[in-house]
């Protein structure tokens, strides 16, 4: 952390940030997240239906 001293005497702390990463573009999902998607999906339209199904 690296402090400078401003001309009223103050303090200023400043945190060190972190490095940053640079994300590679064109990475297909893998097969794990899209077998959750298509459940999360399968999920929400069994809980559309029972839903309906009770109203």
């Amino acid at each position: 952390m690296s402090v400078t001293k401003e001309d009223g005497g103050k303090l200023n702390a400043f945190a060190r940030e972190p490095r940053m990463e640079v994300i590679e573009t064109g990475t297909s999902r893998s097969r794990s997240t899209t077998i959750l998607l298509l459940a999360g999906l399968a999920l929400v339209l069994v809980m559309v239906a029972v839903a309906a199904g009770i109203s």
